[in-house]
């Protein structure tokens, strides 16, 4: 099975947390925390159009500006994801450079901070010299940050003697059309597709009417029931699971959390600073040894 998800670390393992997942056949990408992010190109910074924050120490954050400076003059829309303070932190990188001349920018920025109390969204674009224009939009927490047709981004509240998060990244599951099966019940492969496939990634009642396209009818006329489509004209693959945990002290509570986020995953990236023999230290600073990762 080939996977949405192309990650790597910005910084190698020894360098600044940063990790670049390309999704293939998207055209985009998705950032986890904003360490050093020169080794990345103009291109592949205007492909990501979100960015995941575990907590804004400085090693984590400081690569915002950089996502700033290229996708400031474009028209695009950056959502930046992050725990508590995360508004206020990014808005205090914001108020240390002046706006006087972005009046005619497109370039709109999304902010979300993540409590367990909720989680709470700001608009702010760059004509307004990032003025907010509206007020702070508030949703329940979940765990779940992201969820679109293709993929879904989790995330999980660390102890870092400060909030931090953990995330998971979910592919939704693949669906393989076998155009023989098609052709056997008289039907035309067609744009009637995507309907199908994103009623079976969604569960959908077997009961759920799909519009079909017949050989030889018009589009739009004819429906099928999902329960009589779904085990006859596809094969469904689990999606790939990606998890990152970085920064947070080894307790009970955080073993719970990120063994629960985790699960499953193919591919885990976690941070380990200390060895076991540095393991009091470790535990001063709220950081894993490596063999406690």
């Amino acid at each position: 099975m080939t996977s949405l998800f192309l990650p790597r670390l910005v910084n190698g393992v020894t360098g600044d947390p940063a990790l670049y997942v390309d999704l293939r056949w998207e055209r985009r990408a998705f950032l986890v925390d904003l360490g050093d992010l020169s080794p990345l190109s103009t291109p592949e910074i205007l492909r990501a159009t979100h960015a995941f924050v575990s907590h804004t120490h400085m090693d984590h954050f400081f690569g915002f500006d950089r996502v700033l400076r290229f996708h400031l003059p474009r028209p695009t829309r950056f959502h930046l994801f992050g725990p508590r303070g995360i508004m206020d932190h990014a808005r205090g990188r914001l108020a240390g450079y002046t706006w006087n001349l972005t009046s005619s920018y497109p370039f709109v920025l999304d902010i979300t901070e993540v409590t367990e109390e909720g989680m709470r969204t700001l608009t702010l674009p760059a004509r307004t010299a990032f003025a907010p224009e509206e007020e702070v939009r508030e949703a329940p927490f979940t765990g779940v940050l992201l969820d679109e047709p293709l993929l879904q981004v989790a995330c999980a509240i660390l102890d870092h003697a400060i909030p931090c998060l953990a995330f998971a990244l979910q592919e939704k599951d693949h669906v393989h059309i076998d155009p023989n099966a098609l052709a056997r019940l008289g039907l035309r492969a067609g744009a009637w597709l995507r309907t199908f496939k994103t009623a079976v990634r969604e569960g959908a009642s077997p009961d759920t009417k799909i519009p079909v396209q017949e050989r030889g009818a018009p589009p739009g006329e004819a429906w099928r029931r999902l329960g009589d489509l779904g085990g006859l004209v596809a094969r469904i693959d689990r999606g790939a699971r990606l998890a990152y945990v970085t920064d947070a002290l080894f307790c009970d509570g955080n073993t719970k959390r990120i063994l629960a986020l985790a699960r499953d995953a193919d591919v885990m990236f976690c941070e380990a600073m200390f060895l076991e023999s540095d393991a009091d230290r470790a535990r001063e600073r709220y950081h894993l040894t490596a063999r406690q990762a």
